[in-house]
């Protein structure tokens, strides 16, 4: 049963900058002292009448007295700068949990993780949540950046496929540096030449609606149908 959504305060734990526009924060639970969430689910943080934002959880609903939200600050809006500002010590306000977009485990289709820069976040959370209670089957992770500084997590998944074989990691760029070693394209290109058949297969697209949109249109072009396209979308 999903767990209902309460409002919440909580103390900044700590704070780290993992990529030059990309910041973590680690929230310590005060009310109430335990926070049950589905790994995938997101929190809202107000800014007065009918101003809110959303943001992603990246930890793991195995700890449930501390979360950890992860936010791009680089569009510089109320809640960019909201996150930006925050210090260790500080007490925030937020409502939670909220959103479906959760790992159904009694499906028995092989699941296809596609993940945007920052749309990451979600998935980040689903693919730590498998690998800690048991994965159980096969699973594809194609993560786009436009280089790879807007590739936030990309270090901690090739550590994860080389942990967790049935676990498979894309990493993919526009544009890269030298030593770059994984794929150069767009994500809908990459999902077009890594998935040969969609049969046994869901997916989960998580970023940008264009990016969305292209990814979706190359699964059912394939003969996916388009419910079984889980999507969380960003901007």
């Amino acid at each position: 049963m999903p767990a209902k959504v309460v409002q919440c305060r909580a103390r900044v734990e700590a704070i780290r900058r993992l990529a030059p526009e990309i910041l973590e924060v680690d929230l310590r639970l005060l009310e109430p002292a335990e926070f049950p969430f589905e790994a995938g689910q997101w929190v809202s943080v107000p800014f007065g009448p009918k101003r809110v934002r959303a943001y992603s959880i990246a930890s793991t609903p195995v700890s449930r007295r501390q979360i950890t939200l992860c936010a791009d600050v680089a569009p510089g809006g109320i809640g960019s700068k909201w996150f930006r500002a925050l210090t260790p010590g500080q007490v925030v306000e937020f409502k939670g949990p909220t959103g479906g977009f959760v790992f159904n485990r009694a499906d028995p289709r092989r699941p296809l993780f596609v993940a945007e820069e920052i749309g990451i976040v979600p998935i980040r959370s689903i693919l730590w949540d498998l690998c800690q209670t048991g994965l159980g089957r096969p699973a594809t992770l194609i993560y786009w950046g436009r280089d790879p500084s807007w590739m936030a997590y990309h270090a901690e998944f090739g550590v994860m496929a080389r942990r967790y074989p049935p676990f498979e990691y894309l990493p993919v760029v526009r544009d890269s540096g030298a030593g770059w070693q994984g794929e150069k394209g767009e994500a809908a290109d990459v999902v077009d030449r890594a998935v040969p058949s969609v049969k046994g297969l869901i997916a989960y697209v998580s970023g940008g609606g264009e990016m969305i949109n292209k990814v979706r249109a190359v699964l059912m072009a394939k003969g996916m149908e388009r419910k079984a396209v889980r999507w969380e979308k960003f901007w």
